[in-house]
C-alpha cells in the first residue's frame, strides 16, 4: 500500500522530500520445518511489516518491524497510522533532523495513548525511524554503524529524549561518555573492518529439533568458528537436561552454550529450573520470566548460579532503566526493531555503558541480524570502546532475501559497508512472500486462527 501527500501531513515544497510510505505485510513459512521454534512461540512463521520511503531525490529509506505471523497486519496497520508525520516532510539528513522525526512520531498524544512508548506503535514508529535512518546514511554513501560513529558526542546526546531517564544518566553523562570514547573511534573502527565482531548462534538449539540434528548442527556451529551457541529450554526440564547434556558433550567443555526460556517460568520455577540445569555451566539464561518484570529478573539472578540475560521483549528505555537500576540483568539484550528504533537504543547503549552491563544484541527473525549489527558495531566503536563479553546474535535462515545481507566468517560479522541500514529486501522476495495473494502463500492452505476462525486481513 502506497501512501502519497497525505492530507494534514507535513508536506514541504522542493527536492529532498518523502512523497510516497510504502508498506508490505511480507512473510514466510517457518514454522513448517519449525525453525525459531521454543517454549512460547512453538510455530513462528517469521515475518515483517515492511516499509520503503521514496523521495522526490533519488535515494529510498527502508525499514520494518519482526513479528511471527498473525499481528503483521496489525503492525502494517499501526504504521500506516503514522504516515502524515512522514509522507511530506523534508527528507532526513542531519542528527537533527532524525531527532525531531523520532520526537513527532513518538509524541502523538492520540497514538501515544495506545502505549504509551510501548506496544505496537512504538514499533511502528521504530520501523519509520530506521527507515529513516537508512536513507539518510544512504545519502551520506556510509553505512548506518559507521554514520552513527561519525556524529559528534553532542548530536549523539541530541538524538535521545531523556525524559524519565535523568535519575539514571543525565545528558551531562551521557555526554561525558562519549567524550571519553572518542579519541579511539578511528582506530576501533580500523580494527572492527579488519577482524568482524564476535557473534553467536542460535541456529543448532531450536526446540522443534530432534536430538541428532541438534547435535549435528551444534559440531557445526563450533567447526565454522563460533565460540557461543544457544539453545531454546522450557518445555520440559527431563528434556532440557538431555539436550543440554548432549550438546556439552558434543561440544566440550570450552564453547559457551546460553540458554533461552523465552518467558516460560515463573520466578520460583526458574530458580529450581536454572539450579538444576546448572552443572552443564549455562553462560546465561535468556528471559527467564516476563520481560515487564524488573524485581522478577532481579530474584532469578541472585537465586541461581546463572548469569542472567535478557532485553528483546523490553519494551523502551525506561524498563532498560529500571533493569539496570536494580541489579537486575548481567548481559543487556537489545533488539533493532521492538523499541522506537534507533534514538532510541542509543538511549539504551548509553544506559549500559554508565552501568557497566555488555550488550549482547538479539537478532534473527527477518532482518533483524542485517539491522542490530550496525548498533554493536557504533557501541563498539563510539559508546563503550569494546567488545569484551559482547556477542551478536546469529541465526542463519532469510538472509537471501536481503540485497546487503549480513556476512558471517570465522564466527565473526564482518562490518557492512554497503550505504544504509542493510534493509533493503529483493523485489522478488517481496512479491513472492506477500501476505496473503503471494505465490507462497496462494500455495498454501490460508492461516486460521487457534479456535478455526478464518483469518482476516486488513
Amino acid at each position: 500500500m502506497f501512501f502519497r501527500n497525505i492530507p494534514g501531513g507535513m508536506r514541504m515544497a522542493g527536492t529532498g522530500t518523502v512523497t510516497e510510505l510504502e508498506v508490505h505485510d511480507v512473510r514466510f513459512p517457518t514454522s513448517e520445518q519449525l525453525d525459531g521454534s521454543d517454549a512460547m512461540n512453538p510455530d513462528p512463521d517469521y515475518s515483517a511489516a515492511y516499509v520503503v520511503l521514496h523521495t522526490d531525490a533519488g535515494p529510498r529509506g527502508h525499514g520494518l518491524c519482526f513479528t511471527i505471523g498473525r499481528g503483521n497486519e496489525v503492525m502494517a496497520a499501526a504504521i500506516r497510522s503514522l504516515a502524515p508525520y512522514v509522507v511530506g516532510r523534508r527528507a532526513p539528513a542531519t542528527a537533527a533532523d532524525l531527532a525531531a522525526l523520532h520526537h513527532d512520531l513518538t509524541h502523538d498524544s492520540q497514538l501515544r495513548w495506545l502505549g504509551p512508548e510501548k506496544g505496537v506503535m512504538q514499533m511502528a514508529a521504530g520501523a519509520l525511524v530506521n527507515a529513516a535512518w537508512d536513507l539518510a546514511a544512504s545519502r551520506a554513501g556510509l553505512p548506518v554503524w559507521e554514520f552513527l560513529a561519525a556524529l559528534t558526542p553532542e548530536e549523539l546526546v541530541s538524538l535521545v529524549d531523556f525524559r524519565y531517564l535523568s535519575d539514571a544518566l543525565t545528558p551531562q553523562e551521557a555526554l561525558a561518555l562519549l567524550r571519553a570514547a572518542e579519541p579511539g573511534r578511528a582506530a576501533r573502527a580500523a580494527r572492527l573492518k579488519a577482524e568482524g565482531y564476535p557473534a553467536y548462534t542460535t541456529s543448532p538449539g531450536w526446540l522443534g529439533y530432534d536430538d541428532g540434528k541438534l547435535v549435528r548442527l551444534a559440531r557445526e556451529a563450533v567447526a565454522d568458528g563460533f565460540g557461543q551457541i544457544k539453545l531454546k529450554v522450557g518445555a520440559d526440564l527431563d528434556d532440557d537436561k538431555r539436550r543440554l547434556r548432549l550438546v556439552r558433550d558434543a561440544v566440550g567443555p570450552g564453547v559457551r552454550i546460553a540458554v533461552d526460556a523465552n518467558q516460560r517460568w515463573d520466578v520460583a520455577e526458574a530458580v529450581r529450573w536454572m539450579t538444576a540445569l546448572a552443572p552443564w555451566t549455562p553462560h546465561w539464561i535468556e528471559e527467564p520470566t516476563s520481560p515487564d518484570d524488573v524485581l522478577g529478573h532481579a530474584a532469578v539472578r541472585s537465586g541461581q548460579p546463572v548469569k542472567v540475560a535478557t532485553g528483546e521483549h523490553v519494551a523502551n528505555r525506561v524498563v532498560f532503566k529500571q533493569l539496570l537500576q536494580a541489579g537486575a540483568v548481567d548481559f543487556v539484550q537489545i533488539d533493532a526493531a521492538r523499541v522506537a528504533g534507533v534514538n532510541e537504543n542509543l538511549a539504551i547503549l548509553l544506559l549500559a555503558a554508565k552501568y557497566g552491563v555488555p550488550v549482547c544484541p538479539h537478532a534473527g527473525g527477518v532482518g533483524l541480524c542485517e539491522l542490530v549489527q550496525h548498533l554493536a558495531m557504533f557501541d563498539y566503536v563510539a559508546v563503550s570502546g569494546s567488545w569484551e563479553d559482547r556477542v551478536i546474535e546469529y541465526v542463519d535462515h532469510l538472509h537471501d532475501h536481503f540485497s546487503d545481507p549480513v556476512v558471517i566468517d570465522r564466527g565473526r560479522y564482518r562490518a557492512p559497508t554497503a550505504p544504509g541500514f542493510s534493509a533493503r529486501m529483493k523485489p522478488g522476495s517481496l512479491a513472492a512472500h506477500r501476505f496473503p495473494d503471494g505465490p507462497v502463500w496462494r500455495a498454501r492452505q490460508r492461516p486460521r486462527h487457534p479456535h478455526g476462525e478464518q483469518e482476516v486481513t486488513v
